[in-house]
């Protein structure tokens, strides 16, 4: 039978994983001991309850494959080096899926699911003392992190740092998005600084309470309890070697076809955060990317063609503050267009994903 290699467990990775149970030897190779809905990661800063919802087990993602936890370490054609004594796995098809590194809370690196979950209980505790707190980055991930922080300790003062000349200046949004999130942001009395950065960085680590003050470049003297870093994702492919330099961006990301199979690497395929895709990088494009590699594995494992391809999608996003906050960039009829609160909890704020992925894993709620 064909043998499937999957790297990175998250939600490319197992979507991957279960499309292809049926018709291959699928091993998923997840450095993690859980799944982390890291869509859910932010709100689980702020309620214990999330903090147990965003770490689910793999026990019953695959009904004929295998998941190994361990870390790829090395890949050599479609072969994978994977640590703790696991040694090498070889396959017909490789898939990367290992995903973006970003700071704490957004992303959990920990490989144990109690560590992180000790780490956010920590900071949990540490909101519930703090009287003032700085978030730096006004980009989507510090955006919703104000938003939480603000519906579940309203009595916080929030400052947000911006170094654009304007919030969420990087993607392709409408104006109506931006003018929509700085108005609540305005209602809920959060300090919003654009154009300035920090002069240096605060003599403490994110996340830990400790009153500082700092200078940004442009004549403000912050004062906090805690602060978080909201910038600064790369792509989490540095154990792929030199052979992959040519085909490796400055940020990390690789370079993949309209199929999605990875550039001058025969019979390895990739999917979300780390190909080079004109997009923004999201978990329902990291799932989108999977079904396309799924379905090209599959044609070529019947004696078919690699025919399935993948075409960038408009930039969407859907942007809660908090449960019952924030706005939404959708497609309506082929038209973008801009949501308010209402919408926005019905497609994330709610549910934070949570249900799309208790179903993939096999899991009952």
């Amino acid at each position: 039978m064909v043998c499937v290699t999957i790297v990175g467990g998250g939600y490319g990775g197992i979507t991957v994983a279960k499309a292809l149970d049926d018709v291959a030897e699928v091993t998923l190779v997840e450095q993690k001991d859980t799944f982390v809905n890291h869509a859910a990661a932010l709100r689980a800063a702020v309620d214990r309850e999330w903090a147990e919802k965003i770490f689910m087990p793999y026990d019953r993602l695959l009904t004929r494959g295998r998941v190994i936890h361990g870390t790829a370490l090395a890949v050599k054609g479609t072969t994978v080096e994977v640590s703790g004594g696991v040694g090498p796995i070889e396959a017909d098809h490789l898939v990367l899926a290992t995903g973006t590194v970003y700071p704490f809370p957004a992303k959990h690196l920990e490989s144990s699911s109690v560590v992180a979950k000790a780490r956010i209980e920590r900071m949990h505790t540490n909101l519930e003392q703090a009287g003032r707190v700085l978030v730096v980055g006004g980009g989507d991930v510090g955006i919703e992190l104000v938003g939480e922080i603000t519906s579940a300790f309203p009595k916080i003062e929030v400052t947000l740092l911006e170094a654009a000349e304007d919030i969420l200046a990087t993607k392709d949004y409408k104006p109506e998005l931006r003018q929509a999130i700085r108005f609540q942001l305005e209602q809920r009395g959060v300090e919003v600084i654009t154009g300035e950065t920090l002069a240096a960085l605060p003599p403490v680590d994110p996340g830990v309470l400790s009153p500082f003050r700092v200078p940004t470049t442009g004549g403000h003297r912050l004062e906090a309890d805690m602060w978080f870093r909201a910038w600064g994702s790369s792509a989490a492919t540095g154990f792929l070697g030199d052979d992959y330099d040519d085909i490796r961006h400055h940020n990390g990301t690789i370079r993949v076809d309209s199929h999605l199979r990875v550039v001058d690497h025969p019979g390895v395929w990739a999917v979300g955060d780390i190909t080079d895709v004109r997009e923004s990088k999201r978990a329902d494009a990291a799932r989108a990317h999977a079904k396309v590699v799924a379905d090209n594995i599959r044609s070529l494992i019947a004696g078919g063609e690699a025919t399935a391809t993948y075409q960038p999608r408009p930039e969407l996003v859907v942007l809660p503050l908090g449960p019952d906050g924030g706005a939404s960039q959708v497609m309506r009829e082929g038209v973008r267009v801009v949501v308010g609160p209402e919408e926005t909890a019905r497609f994330k704020g709610e549910d934070l994903f949570l249900g799309y992925i208790t179903q993939q894993l096999g899991i009952e709620e």
